[in-house]
C-alpha cells in the first residue's frame, strides 16, 4: 500500500462524497482543510494521522485518516479508515408551528383559505361594492 493516497480519492472512498468529482470540486473551492491548512490542489497526499475538516451538509466533519483505502467498499469498510472526530452538535430547533412563521398545517390553511375567501366576496372592508 503507498505511503500517501490523492486527497480526492480519499474522500470518496471514505464515502464522504458520492462521486470523486464532486470531492475533487469541494477542494478546488477551498472547503477542505488537512491539519488546518487549506488545500486547493485534489492531487494533494493525505497519509494516517492527518486530520480533516469540511463542511457536509450542515454539519462541519471533523475526522482524522487512521488508514488509506484500496477501494471504495461498503460502508462499515468505509468507515475503518477514519476516526470520527467531529464535535457533537445539540439538534437544531424544530421547525415551529404555525403562527404567523413556519409552514401552515392542512387544518390551517383551509382556515386562511376560507378566510380570504369571504375576505374578497364581502369587498375586502375597504369600501369598494360590486357594480350592480
Amino acid at each position: 500500500m503507498a505511503d500517501k493516497l490523492r486527497l480526492d480519492k480519499w474522500l470518496w472512498q471514505a464515502r464522504f462524497f458520492k462521486t470523486r468529482s464532486l470531492a475533487a470540486r469541494q477542494i478546488s473551492e477551498g472547503r477542505v482543510r488537512v491539519n488546518s491548512e487549506r488545500i486547493t490542489k485534489t492531487s494533494f497526499g493525505v497519509a494516517p494521522g492527518d486530520v480533516l475538516t469540511f463542511a457536509q451538509g450542515r454539519v462541519i466533519r471533523v475526522v482524522e485518516i487512521a488508514a488509506l483505502g484500496t477501494r471504495r467498499g461498503p460502508a462499515p469498510e468505509a468507515q475503518a479508515l477514519y476516526h470520527d472526530r467531529t464535535p457533537v452538535q445539540d439538534k437544531p430547533p424544530a421547525n415551529p408551528r404555525y403562527d404567523g412563521k413556519g409552514r401552515p398545517t392542512g387544518r390551517d390553511r383551509r382556515t386562511l383559505d376560507l378566510a380570504r375567501a369571504a375576505h374578497l366576496e364581502g369587498g375586502g372592508g375597504l369600501g369598494y361594492s360590486e357594480p350592480d
